[in-house]
């Protein structure tokens, strides 16, 4: 006798990405997978007395998102800390901060996020200084959005031993002040890590990313605990967006332990990749370690797969490598995190190892850099589908932007991150670039139309990792004119890189990302016909229930 399912949903607008049957009303979830999809009355017959009946209403049935670029630990800590996003100026950083830093006396840090690098009004800094305006007597430190500077406090500094300056790792800066002490701006995760330290994680949320290295010392059994409870707050966050699966851009082994238990423990609500993270100060040998991090987890649930390397900065702290000085520099082209020749040698060996490689490259010399270090390998080990990958590639060189799809290189793409995209101000970045470098900047439909396969993700917690303000920016991009080329996305083409092509790109795309007969049951539901809304109303819709593995895990 056939089992009956243990799902149905019904009166969907399913958009299934399986070209032998796109569209489709209704679908059975049997044993954690999709056992079958058709029409409304074909499936309701399947029903058995215990199958859990779901009505979409005519909202759109999609496979679950899966977002391909994410730091999961950080972001889910974030939630908790006070967002500036949108505060101006000294007057209003202080009616924000002081009521939230005495609502939480007892943290080490007054920790805060999203602080714009114009916070101050357009051309000026943050300093200690500003900041000790706000509190003096007690550590207070911002993230930038796009968590490559942290501004911190006078007492800040002298808490972490950093208020006289310091040797950090290359790519990283104590910023110094005229009177020889640090100003407060540190840029990069080598000049910050101590910053971190003083969270009530004790920097554990960052070390994935700062190092790469487990804690030392080992965390203890009560901060355990303490970190999988945030982790597994982040995790429904993220299943409240719709999201089935996570790629993790911060990588270590403590990380992975953790996932494991909360599976085991039955508290993971979302499938997690997690990474190796090579350091530019780290020796190609480390990679050893990486393949027996991959050896050591493969499940369908947690697993490791991936390389993880920054070979620059960003553009607005003016360390996104560049092909020529920024404007109104003489010499500063960036910062370089790798030399070629070590990163070179590190692409051939974790290729060599079998690995998929993933690089932050944002600025046009880091990301030709990075495709020629992909060349490299493949001329060094011969052509494989290892589908490698470039995160955010922001600004590249018109002649660079063919070589993706030449190569088989795999653009990872975040759309909101763009000036067009609704999040950041939309004069932030031009700033920074010379006019000749526009049109060959945030170039998704051009890197599109050559061929180049096309992922998208958020960073989170860069940007909140909802989905819709992300589709948004992609669908419906403001407009700001020339130099800037229009990059509109199409709706299909956007929810296929949010979710059958980051299925493809973990390797995945025979299990998931599409809704057929024996695919994962990884699933979201809607609340609007996603294809009936104008571009600009997209974010009316939302998810009102998600499904990773056949299991409910998000109901509106």
């Amino acid at each position: 006798m056939a089992t009956s399912p243990d799902i149905i949903i019904l009166n969907g607008k399913l958009i299934t990405f399986d070209p032998d049957q796109p569209k489709a009303q209704a679908l059975a979830i049997t044993g954690g997978l999709i056992s079958a999809v058709g029409e409304n009355d074909d499936i309701k017959a399947l029903a058995g007395a215990n199958s859990k009946m779901v009505d979409a209403k005519g909202g759109t049935v999609l496979p679950g998102f899966i977002d391909s670029h994410v730091h999961l630990f950080g972001g889910s800590f974030e939630l908790s800390c006070l967002d500036l996003y949108e505060v101006e100026g000294l007057d209003a950083m202080k009616a924000a901060i002081r009521p939230y830093a005495d609502a939480n006396p007892d943290e080490k840090i007054v920790f805060c996020i999203q602080a714009d690098y114009d916070i101050l009004g357009l051309g000026r800094t943050l300093t200690r200084h500003d900041l000790d305006q706000i509190i003096a007597d007690r550590p207070l430190a911002m993230f930038a959005p796009d968590h490559h500077t942290i501004w911190a406090n006078t007492a800040a500094l002298k808490a972490t031993g950093l208020l006289e300056g310091g040797k950090v790792d290359a790519g990283s800066e104590i910023v110094m002040g005229n009177d020889g002490l640090a100003s407060g701006e540190l840029l990069e995760p080598g000049a910050y890590a101590p910053i971190l330290g003083l969270t009530r994680h004790g920097g554990r949320e960052m070390l994935g990313l700062v190092t790469g290295a487990d804690p030392e010392p080992p965390a203890t059994k009560a901060e355990r605990e303490l970190d999988k409870d945030v982790i597994e707050q982040g995790l429904k966050h993220c299943a409240a967006q719709g999201i089935t699966t996570l790629h993790n851009m911060d990588g270590n082994r403590y990380q992975l332990e953790l996932l494991t238990e909360l599976e085991a423990e039955g508290r993971l609500h979302a499938r997690v990749e997690i990474p190796f993270h090579l350091k530019g100060t780290d020796p190609v040998s480390r990679l050893s370690e990486a393949a027996k991090m991959r050896d050591d987890f493969q499940g369908d649930k947690v697993w490791c797969n991936r390389v993880k390397m920054f070979i620059d900065g960003v553009v607005e702290s003016g360390t996104a490598l560049m092909l020529q000085p920024y404007p109104g520099s003489d010499d500063n082209t960036g910062d370089e995190v790798f030399t070629q020749e070590h990163f070179v040698a590190s692409c051939v060996e974790a290729d060599r190892l079998g690995m998929q490689i993933s690089v932050h490259a944002i600025g046009d010399a880091g990301v030709r850099r990075t495709i020629d270090a992909y060349q490299a390998a493949q001329q060094a080990n011969g052509k494989r589908d290892s589908r490698h990958r470039i995160e955010h590639l922001e600004v590249m060189h018109p002649d660079d932007i063919p070589r993706l799809a030449e190569l088989d290189i795999v653009a990872s793409i975040q759309p909101a991150h763009a000036p067009i995209g609704h999040f950041f101000p939309p004069t932030g970045v031009g700033k920074h670039l010379h006019d000749h470098q526009i049109p060959g900047a945030y170039a998704w439909q051009h890197i599109r139309n050559t061929g180049a396969k096309v992922i998208f993700s958020t960073d989170w917690p860069v940007i909140p990792v909802d989905v819709m303000p992300n589709i948004k920016a992609a669908i419906a991009p403001l407009d700001l004119g020339a130099p800037w080329r229009d990059q509109t996305q199409s709706l299909n083409d956007t929810l296929a890189s949010y979710t059958r092509d980051n299925a493809w790109v973990e390797f995945n795309e025979d299990r998931k990302g599409q809704l057929k007969a024996g695919m994962m049951a990884d699933i979201a539901i809607m609340s609007h016909d996603l294809e009936a809304l104008a571009p600009a109303d997209i974010t009316d819709a939302s998810a009102i229930m998600t499904i990773c593995d056949g299991k409910v895990t998000y109901t509106a």
